[in-house]
C-alpha cells in the first residue's frame, strides 16, 4: 500500500534543511516542489543516496562508541543467545541477491564506494530491533569496513523511515524480507532493510498499519462510546440516506458503504425503506425501533370501535325519491301534515331540509333532499345517511327514467327500498303493473313472493299515509339500527346557506354520539363552535343525539352540502387540519391546464384530452336555469358527455366564475350578464363566458362544439358602459336616460343592452346621443350624455347601458 511520504517530513526524519532539499530536488528533476508534496519512490532513493553519502563516516564501531552511553556489561549467555549475522552473499544460495557493482552507492544498507574507490558494504542490523537497541549490548564486529549514517547532526526517526521505506519498497521486497529467513537479509535490487519496524506494533508478525487521520480517530471514538452506550434510533417507514446518517451519528459514506454491502447502489438523497434501514443500523451497531407517525386526523379523531354494551337504538333515516311529477313533494307534504295536526309547529321544516315524525312512540327522520345529485354527493364522501329509501311511483305514469336513476342510486347505497305506489285516487291507477314494472328492476313485491314492500298511496287523500309509516317503523325495527350516544358526535352536512342576520347556517345530521351546545366541530375546510342549536320545529336545544337533524350557527364558513362533520376537542389542531384541506383543494383545482372553450373543445376531444364538457349555467329565473340544464345534458354524444355541474339563479358572479376555472368549465348565461368584478376575473382566468337570450341558440352552439362544427359569423364586441343617473321625460324626444360613461365609449351606432340587478331587461338600439344640446356621433369614458333608445322606455334610475356593436368574422 503506498504511503505518501510529505518532503517536509522528509527533510525532519533526515535532519536536514527543507528548503536544501527542495532545491536539490528541483535541480536533479525539474520540477518545484512545496514542503506538503508526497515525493516519489524515485524521489526518495535520490534523497536518500545523497544525504547517505553527505553524512558517511569510516568506522561504525568508533560512532557508536563516540554516540552511545557507557555501555554496561550483560551476562554472556544473553549475548551468545543473538544469532549471528550470515556473509552478506553466499554463492551456494541463489536466492540470495548480489552486490550490484554499477550502482555507486545504496541507501540503508547497499554496497557503497569509499573515496578510493574501493567497495564497502553496510552492516546489516540482523538482530532483533528490541534487543539490538539495548544500551550495553556488544556490536557483532565484521571483517569488512562499514559505511553508516551519521546521525549525529540530527535526531533520525529510523521507526519512521523504515515504515516509510517499506512501503515504497512495496509487496516484492517484503516477500522478499519474508522469504530470506529470520534475519531478512536479502532485499530487491541489493536493498536491505532494518527489520526493528515490525517490531514498532508488537512484534514482527504485526501487518503493517498507516497513519491515522483526524476523520477515521473520530469515527474510532464514536464506535467505541457506541459500544459502551449502544445507540438507539427511530427509523420511518422510509427515510432518505442522509437522514439515516444523521441519526446513526455516522458519516454518509459509511452508510452508503454498507448499503453498497447489501447491494443497494443509493445516494444520499435517495429513499430506503424500513427494513433496509434497520439492516444496516443494525450492522452499525444500533437498536432500532419503528418511527410511527401520527396524523392531525388520527390526534383529532375517535377511531375505535363502540363498545355494543354502549349502543342504543336510533330511529331511521328516511330519504323520498323518485320521478319529478309522481307526487314526492306531496307525499313530504301529507306526512308532515300528520304531525301538524298532532299539534306540533311545522313552519320550520321548509328550511331546514329535514325532520322528525313519531309513530307508534319512535320517532323517524326524513331528509328533504333537493335531488339525486345531493344524494350522490353526500355518498360520495362516504356518507351514507339514509338507512331506508322511499320510492315514489304514480300509478298511472308506471317507471320513468329519473325512478330507474333512484333505483340505482338506492342500490349503490346498500340502502332499502319501500316502494310509494302514488296517485291511488286516479280512476287509471293500476298498481299490478307497475309491481309487474319493479321486477324488470329486481324489485319484487312482497306479495309475489319477493322482500320489496309496496304501499298504495295517496298523497291527495291521504290514504295510506300511516301504512307507510307502519312499514317504515317495522323495516327500522328489523334493522335493529343503533349508535353510541356517549361518544363525541360526528355526521354530515344536509343543507347550509349564509343569513344576513345570523351568518352562516347549516342543517347538520347527526350519526353517532350526542352534539351539545358550545363543541367545536369541523366540516370539510370549515371550522367553527355551535353557539345556537335549533330542532326541525325551530326550538333551541342544548343536545342533539344520534339520527336527530339539527341546525347550528356559529361555523366560520358555509359549508358544503355533504361534507362530513365531527365534533374535536383541539380547536387548534382543527384549525390547522382546514388549512390544510384548503391548501390541498385549491391545489387540485388550480392545476396548470388548458381552459375548454366551445372553439377548441373538439380538438381537445380530437387528442383524446377531455371525455366530459363541463358547464355553470345562469340564469334569470329557476326555471330557465332547470330548463337549460336538462336541454344541455340531453345532447350528450358516445365521445363527450355534458355534465351541468351547477345551475343558479342571478347575474354571474365571481364564485361561479372561480368554479368555472376550477373544473374548467365554460360559463352559459340565459337573460343574465357577468358583473364587472365576475368578468375581470374571467378574462384573467380565461374562462369563456356565453349569453344567450334563446334556449336553442345555447343548444345549437354546445352541439355544434360537440360535433367540431362551430364556426361562429357573428361576434359581440363590447364598447363601454354607462349608467343611468337621471330620467327625463320629454314630449318631442319621448324617455331620455341622463347617463355617465362608467368605461369604453358609445357611439351612435352602438346597440344598447339594458342591465337591471344583473338580469338583461331588453336590447335596443339608439335613437339619439346628444351631449348638453348637441348631437354627437360618440361619448368617451369620464362624460355624461343623454341616451333615447328606439324601443324600450321602462328606464329606471341604476340601470346599466351595455353599448356594443356585431361585426362578422372568420376563423
Amino acid at each position: 500500500m503506498l504511503i505518501k511520504y510529505k518532503a517536509g517530513d522528509v527533510a525532519k526524519d533526515l535532519g536536514v534543511n527543507t528548503k536544501q532539499m527542495l532545491d536539490l530536488l528541483t535541480e536533479k528533476f525539474g520540477e518545484a516542489k512545496k514542503h506538503t508534496s508526497p515525493l516519489t519512490e524515485e524521489e526518495l532513493n535520490f534523497v536518500f543516496e545523497h544525504y547517505t553519502k553527505e553524512k558517511s563516516v569510516n568506522n561504525f564501531d568508533e560512532y557508536l562508541a563516540a554516540s552511545a552511553p557507557k555501555p554496561q556489561p550483560k551476562p554472556e549467555p544473553k549475548a551468545e543467545a543473538n544469532p549471528q549475522p550470515k556473509p552478506a552473499a553466499q554463492p551456494a544460495k541463489p536466492q540470495q541477491p548480489q552486490p550490484q557493482k554499477s550502482k555507486p552507492a545504496a541507501p540503508l544498507g547497499g554496497p557503497l564506494k569509499r573515496a578510493d574507490g574501493t567497495l564497502v558494504e553496510a552492516k546489516n542490523a540482523v538482530k532483533p530491533a528490541k534487543e539490538e537497541r539495548k544500551e550495553g549490548t556488544p556490536v557483532q564486529k565484521r571483517e569488512t569496513v562499514v559505511v553508516t549514517v551519521d546521525t549525529r547532526g540530527g535526531e533520525v526517526n529510523l521507526d519512521k523511515f523504515n515504515e516509510k521505506y517499506e512501503s515504497l519498497a512495496g509487496a516484492g521486497t517484503r516477500g522478499a524480507a519474508q522469504a530470506s529467513g529470520k534475519h531478512g537479509k536479502g532485499g530487491v535490487g541489493g536493498k536491505q532493510k532494518f527489520g526493528n519496524n515490525r517490531n514498532r506494533f508488537g512484534g514482527k508478525n504485526q501487518p503493517f498499519k498507516k497513519r491515522e487521520t483526524e476523520a477515521e480517530r473520530l469515527q474510532r471514538l464514536q464506535l467505541e462510546k457506541a459500544r459502551k452506550a449502544q445507540l438507539k434510533v427511530m427509523i420511518p417507514d422510509e427515510i432518505t440516506v442522509g437522514e439515516l446518517a444523521t441519526r446513526l451519528k455516522q458519516t454518509s459514506a459509511s452508510v452508503i458503504k454498507k448499503l453498497m454491502g447489501l447491494g443497494i447502489m443509493a445516494s444520499v438523497s435517495e429513499i430506503v425503506d424500513f427494513d433496509t434501514a434497520s439492516l444496516v443500523a443494525e450492522e452499525l451497531g444500533a437498536k432500532v425501533e419503528r418511527e410511527v407517525h401520527i396524523t392531525i386526523e388520527e390526534r383529532l379523531f375517535e377511531t375505535e370501535q363502540d363498545d355494543p354494551a354502549t349502543l342504543e337504538e336510533r330511529p331511521p333515516v328516511v330519504v323520498v325519491m323518485g320521478h319529478v311529477d309522481h307526487g314526492k313533494t306531496s307525499i313530504l307534504d301529507a306526512i308532515r301534515a300528520t304531525r301538524v295536526t298532532a299539534g306540533e309547529a311545522g313552519g320550520i321544516t321548509q328550511a331546514i331540509g329535514a325532520y322528525q315524525v313519531e309513530k307508534n312512540g319512535k320517532a323517524i327522520t326524513f331528509l328533504d333532499t333537493p335531488g339525486h345529485e345531493a344524494f350522490t354527493s353526500m355518498r360520495a364522501r362516504g356518507a351514507n345517511l339514509t338507512d331506508i329509501a322511499v320510492l315514489v311511483v304514480a300509478a298511472d305514469d308506471g317507471i320513468m327514467p329519473q325512478t330507474i336513476e333512484s333505483i340505482n342510486h338506492a342500490k349503490a347505497a346498500n340502502t332499502t327500498i319501500i316502494v310509494a305506489i302514488n296517485k291511488m285516487d286516479k280512476p287509471t291507477a293500476n298498481p299490478e303493473r307497475i309491481k309487474e314494472q319493479l321486477t324488470q328492476y329486481e324489485l319484487v313485491p312482497e306479495d309475489w313472493g319477493g322482500e320489496t314492500i309496496c304501499v298504495p298511496v295517496s298523497a291527495l287523500t291521504g290514504q295510506g299515509i300511516d301504512d307507510l309509516l307502519e312499514m317504515i317503523a317495522l323495516t327500522a325495527e328489523v334493522k335493529e339500527l343503533k349508535a353510541n350516544p356517549s361518544r363525541r358526535a360526528k355526521g354530515a352536512v344536509v343543507e347550509a346557506r349564509l343569513d344576513k342576520g345570523q351568518g352562516p347556517v347549516a342543517t347538520v345530521l347527526v350519526q353517532n354520539g350526542t352534539l351539545r351546545k358550545g363543541d367545536t366541530i369541523i366540516a370539510g375546510t370549515v371550522v367553527g363552535r355551535v353557539r345556537v342549536m335549533r330542532n326541525d320545529q325551530g326550538r333551541v336545544i342544548e343536545e342533539a343525539g344520534p339520527s336527530t337533524p339539527v341546525e347550528i350557527t356559529g361555523l366560520t364558513e358555509v359549508p358544503a352540502a355533504g361534507d362530513l362533520f365531527e365534533a374535536v376537542e383541539d380547536e387548534r389542531l382543527a384549525r390547522e387540519l382546514a388549512d390544510r384541506r384548503a391548501t390541498e383543494q385549491k391545489e387540485e383545482q388550480f392545476n396548470s391546464y388548458q381552459k375548454v372553450t366551445l372553439d377548441n373543445l373538439f380538438s381537445q376531444i380530437a387528442e383524446g384530452e377531455r371525455k366530459e364538457l363541463p358547464i355553470v349555467v345562469k340564469a334569470d329565473v329557476q326555471g330557465s336555469a332547470e330548463a337549460v340544464k336538462q336541454s344541455l345534458e340531453k345532447i350528450s354524444n358516445e365521445e363527450v358527455r355534458v355534465r351541468v355541474i351547477h345551475a343558479g339563479v342571478g347575474a354571474i358572479s365571481k364564485s361561479d366564475v372561480m368554479l368555472a376555472s376550477a373544473s374548467n368549465a365554460i360559463v352559459i348565461g340565459f337573460n343574465v350578464r357577468p358583473d364587472p368584478v365576475a368578468k375581470a376575473d374571467a378574462q384573467q382566468a380565461d374562462v369563456e363566458l356565453r349569453m344567450y337570450r334563446v334556449i336553442y341558440d345555447a343548444i345549437n352552439d354546445v352541439t355544434d362544439a360537440l360535433k367540431g362544427m362551430l364556426e361562429p359569423k357573428i361576434r359581440e364586441v363590447e364598447q363601454g358602459r354607462l349608467e343611468v343617473r337621471n330620467v327625463f321625460k320629454i314630449s318631442s324626444a319621448g324617455t331620455i336616460a341622463g347617463s355617465y360613461v362608467l368605461e369604453g365609449k358609445i357611439t351612435r351606432g352602438s346597440k344598447i343592452r339594458v342591465v337591471r340587478d344583473g338580469i338583461v331587461i331588453a336590447e335596443d338600439e339608439i335613437d339619439s346621443l346628444r351631449r348638453f344640446k348637441d348631437d354627437v356621433k360618440e361619448v368617451a369614458s369620464g362624460y355624461e350624455c343623454g341616451v333615447g333608445l328606439d324601443k324600450f322606455s321602462d328606464i329606471k334610475e341604476g340601470d346599466i347601458f351595455e353599448a356594443f356593436i356585431l361585426e362578422e368574422y372568420r376563423d
